[in-house]
This record gives C-alpha cells, sequence and structure tokens, in this order.
C-alpha cells in the first residue's frame, strides 16, 4: 500500500517535471506489451523526452501547480494514463509517437500542451509532420547562402563566355 508521504512525493515529482517540460502528452497504453513500452521509452529518451505512468489522482493533483497543464488535460485523465514529458524539441517527440502510433494501433494518444496551449489531435498530428530544429536551421542558411552562389556561377559564366569558353586563370599564358 502506497503511503501518504510517497504520495507526497510522487506528486512533488510529477510537479518538477511539468516544470522543465517544454510540452507534455498523455497517451492510453491500455493493450500494449511490455517489450513494446520497452521499445517506446527508448526512442522517447533519443528525443529527449520521458514516459511515466502516473495515477490518475496523483496527477491531477501535481496539475494544481500548473493551471494551463490542468486546463488541457483535464478531461483526458480517465482510463490507463502515461505522460510523456519532452525536455528537447516538442514536435520530435510528437513524431516518436505519432510513428510509435502507426506501428502499435493500441497506442493512443489523448492530448498534449505545449508552451501552456492546448493540444488536440489534429494539432498534434501537424506538429509531427514538422522539421526539427536542425533541419529548419540547414533550410535558413541554405536560403541565405542562394543568392550569393547564384551569383558566383553567373560571373563565372560571363567569364567563359568572354574568354571564349576558358576561365581567366586556364587562359592565362603559360611560361
Amino acid at each position: 500500500m502506497i503511503t501518504r508521504a510517497d504520495k507526497e512525493q510522487e506528486i512533488k515529482l510529477i510537479t518538477e517535471k511539468f516544470g522543465k517540460a517544454k510540452g507534455a502528452f498523455i497517451v492510453d497504453f491500455k493493450g500494449i506489451k511490455v517489450e513494446q513500452v520497452t521499445s517506446l521509452r527508448k526512442k522517447l529518451n533519443a528525443s529527449e523526452s520521458e514516459m511515466k505512468v502516473v495515477r490518475n489522482t496523483l496527477a491531477k493533483r501535481a496539475f494544481k501547480d500548473h493551471p494551463a497543464i490542468e486546463k488541457a488535460f483535464a478531461t483526458s485523465m480517465k482510463g490507463t494514463n502515461a505522460i510523456v514529458f519532452s525536455y528537447g524539441e516538442v514536435n520530435a517527440t510528437a513524431k516518436t509517437l505519432a510513428d510509435f502510433a502507426k506501428d502499435v494501433e493500441v497506442l493512443q494518444i489523448k492530448s498534449g500542451v505545449m508552451d501552456g496551449e492546448a493540444l488536440d489531435d489534429a494539432k498534434i498530428k501537424f506538429l509531427a509532420t514538422l522539421p526539427g530544429k536542425d533541419q529548419l536551421r540547414a533550410m535558413f542558411l541554405g536560403v541565405l547562402n542562394a543568392p550569393g552562389s547564384k551569383l558566383a556561377r553567373c560571373l563565372n559564366e560571363y567569364a567563359k563566355k568572354l574568354g571564349g569558353g576558358d576561365t581567366a586563370a586556364e587562359a592565362a599564358p603559360q611560361a
């Protein structure tokens, strides 16, 4: 039997995790095999996330310190739930959960929250399609690099045209 002190410790732990997390998701894991849950936990660890199975009553008590989360998750806390805390990129966690839910249809993503905003099923699926931060940086650098590289190619072609097909360096007389 769980004691009152254990319950208070669990509530404090959940509250701290919500304080550190950039986002969180409620998932229903009923019917998933132990090996599948272990696999999901490993995939979530790779995306700087953590899954914690919690009792609904203790989770609801932990929500009291986080009103936005309490509002987002109030109706989702029924049945067998686990909370997935996202400490890194929230879209990476959403993508991991969505991909796993495709493979294991039993897993249901009930609700989510990011930056104090509630995420329904459609928003979570959209969030899962977004590229990661590193991909966005690479795309942005490609956009910044494009005009300079186009100018360099254009000038090189013009130099070839003026030099009769040879670039200026190749057309220099040999000594």
